[in-house]
């Protein structure tokens, strides 16, 4: 008996949350697809690209809310593979950068389904650029560092070494890090990073509701608490800064996105 013919699964950077900001291969393809997955941080504007035909399936996580487990993702991108030539798996971001997309694509790919990788501008770099952070400098030091603040429970490796982060780079861009915030400043401080230290924390980042604060390390945690900031939100923190050009700011999308509690 023949095998069942398997599609084709795209794991797909859908952007930081402007809808200007997706590629045009993301967008080609969200235009043909047969089934869409996609996550929490996902605006409206990219789901209205795919048609009227197309199967669409939410698996998005939001902290203190029920989330669907990433096992069962695997299983419905899997067997979307099964009924449809083309299935986009789209994700905020960049796939394979804090986006366990290498988890679904080893899934399928251990199964015979053909996976295909469209990156997608990460909001590390987005989102400090929309404000007019540059995240390199000449004069701002030679290294930066892109780091969850929030790893996964069942992580084998040991957690992310703050204190040693405090030494190794010139720059941090901190993803997920307002809920640990407190944990990792006294970390970075502990580990002898100046608590004069600039930090910039912005809030919906390339959308409306974009908001930002700047203070000094070791005050950082007691805007965030003053201000309410919340996720999702980029901490950058380190020398670039201190060079923010203003009026380098960006028209942000009319675009609203969901706050992760």
């Amino acid at each position: 008996m023949t095998e069942p013919t398997l599609g084709t699964v795209y794991l797909v950077g859908a952007g930081p949350g402007d809808p200007d900001l997706l590629t045009v291969k993301a967008k080609r393809l969200l235009s043909k697809c047969d089934a869409l997955v996609y996550d929490s941080l996902v605006p409206q504007e990219l789901l209205d690209l795919v048609t009227d035909r197309c199967e669409l399936h939410f698996v998005g996580k939001r902290r203190g809310h029920h989330s669907i487990p990433q096992t069962k993702t695997n299983t419905i991108l899997f067997q979307m593979a099964q009924c449809h030539s083309c299935v986009v798996r789209l994700k905020g971001g960049d796939p394979f950068l804090f986006g366990r997309g290498v988890e679904e694509a080893s899934y399928l790919d251990s199964r015979g389904v053909v996976v295909e990788v469209v990156p997608g501008i990460t909001a590390g770099i987005a989102v400090p650029a929309y404000v007019g952070i540059p995240l390199t400098h000449r004069l701002a030091g030679s290294s930066v560092t892109f780091v969850t603040g929030h790893e996964g429970v069942d992580k084998r490796r040991p957690a992310v070494n703050w204190k040693a982060l405090a030494q190794a780079s010139d720059g941090l861009v901190i993803y997920m890090g307002v809920h640990n915030l407190h944990y990792i400043v006294a970390q970075l401080i502990s580990g002898g990073l100046n608590p004069a230290t600039s930090c910039a924390v912005i809030q919906q980042g390339t959308v409306v509701g974009q908001r930002m604060l700047k203070a000094p390390l070791d005050q950082l945690v007691d805007e965030v608490k003053r201000l309410q900031f919340c996720p999702p939100s980029i901490v950058v923190i380190g020398a670039m800064v201190d060079y923010q050009v203003e009026s380098c700011s960006a028209k942000l999308a009319n675009v609203t996105m969901p706050i992760l509690f």
